[in-house]
């Protein structure tokens, strides 16, 4: 049996192919110079100056108007460099495989590939792992000795308690007062409604949000036959079922479920992909990155 991926900085950087890739998409995070998705995201609110004849009457603010009965601009300027978080799941679920990796080391790898990356292009990446609460909280660093932590912090990393996965993303978007980009990896097992709702929350504060969801092939498929025995990762319960009789209603309720979540991402403008642990990592994540650069 496999252990798990190994995230050593050798290791990530046999994905040189890969991170050629990326480099446009991730330089566009920066500077702008390519066609970036992110194209306006690092511009911060900086301070106000009295209003002078000639300014853009649309950044005034009203609010200090209302106070003070004079006009004050709003300033901004621009943050040249990006601030990541990277959300990784380890709840009880993320333990679950049929096969050769557990959800658990493809988030792992998912999340180191972005750590390498963008701490190659010297912005800020950070590190939030949970399952019920947050467990572990790294505020961005772009060092080398940071990448260090990352991985380390992902190499321990294990499966935990049950999913409370809408109730820390909304204490997360509570926190994070800057606008930064949001890669959450999760297999998203819990209440879609309250996924779509923490959803809306990260959007109203501007983060911008990636969503890999990693699933295992039989979670999809359900293919299992015969009676089987399932055992819950989370709680423990114990069922004996037999599949064939129960597959129809597990998929329909499976697909309504990933129909919402992926509906109110397309409606938030959310980047939502899919990973299965049976793919090549190496194939499914440059896939990923080459589909972005198109847009």
């Amino acid at each position: 049996m496999s252990g798990p991926l190994q995230l050593t900085p050798r290791r990530l950087a046999q994905f040189r192919s890969l991170e050629l890739i990326a480099h446009s998409v991730v330089e566009g995070f920066v500077t702008g110079l390519h066609k970036s998705p992110f194209k306006g995201f690092a511009v911060e609110f900086a301070e106000h100056r009295a209003y002078a004849p000639g300014d853009d009457t649309k950044h005034l603010d009203w609010k200090i108007f209302g106070k003070k009965e004079k006009f004050f601009i709003r300033q901004y300027e621009e943050d040249t460099s990006l601030r990541a978080y990277l959300l990784l799941d380890i709840s009880g679920s993320m333990g679950y495989k049929s096969g050769r990796y557990a959800k658990l080391d493809y988030g792992r790898f998912i999340c180191g590939v972005f750590s390498y990356l963008l701490l190659q292009q010297s912005d800020s990446v950070g590190l939030v792992t949970f399952d019920r609460s947050i467990h572990r909280l790294l505020p961005p660093g772009s060092t080398r000795r940071h990448l260090k932590r990352l991985l380390d912090e992902l190499g321990q990393a294990r499966p935990g308690a049950d999913t409370e996965l809408g109730n820390v993303m909304h204490r997360l978007a509570e926190r994070l007062h800057r606008r930064a980009l949001i890669v959450m990896v999760s297999d998203l097992f819990d209440d879609s409604e309250r996924i779509v709702k923490a959803l809306n929350h990260f959007s109203h504060r501007k983060h911008e949000v990636l969503v890999f969801q990693v699933l295992d092939r039989q979670e999809i498929a359900f293919s299992f036959s015969g009676q089987t025995r399932f055992e819950g990762l989370e709680k423990g319960e114990m069922i004996l079922a037999d599949p064939p009789r129960i597959r129809r209603e597990y998929v329909k309720q499976f697909e309504h479920h990933q129909h919402e979540i992926r509906r109110a991402c397309h409606r938030l403008k959310i980047d939502f992909r899919q990973m299965v642990t049976d793919e090549p990592f190496e194939q499914s994540i440059a896939r990923y990155l080459a589909e972005r650069l198109k847009h």
